[in-house]
């Protein structure tokens, strides 16, 4: 079992930056990744970035250069680094744990809105 909590969104003007954070708890030594997915109004929950265990990251196309993601290992948190932030980046963005013991598992966080707009 393993809880995830995110934290950090909140109202942004257009360019501005927000960092959203994501704990995890428990069995966090079987973590295999760590991921941001996003959903706005009326459209499906799509991934934003990722990080895996080792470190290597992925990103969605219409984040690539803005948003960053990273992981503090001991505290057992991700990161996502917001910048140049637009108007269709407003969603709730959710942070996604995984974890594999000997199948695997996914973990969701309750989501944090982030909201773009002058």
């Amino acid at each position: 079992q393993v809880r995830v909590v995110e934290s950090g969104g909140g109202l942004v003007q257009p360019g501005g930056s927000l960092r959203l954070s994501c704990a995890a708890s428990g069995k966090t030594y079987a973590i295999s990744a760590m991921n941001w997915y996003r959903q706005a109004p009326g459209k499906e929950r799509e991934l934003v970035a990722s990080i895996a265990s080792g470190g290597s990251t992925n990103y969605a196309d219409s984040v690539l250069g803005r948003f960053t993601i990273s992981r503090d290992a001991e505290k057992n948190t991700a990161y996502l680094q917001m910048n140049s932030l637009k108007p269709e980046d407003t969603a709730v963005y959710y942070c996604n744990v995984r974890v594999v013991l000997i199948e695997a598992y996914n973990y969701w966080g309750q989501g944090t809105q982030v909201t773009v707009s002058s």
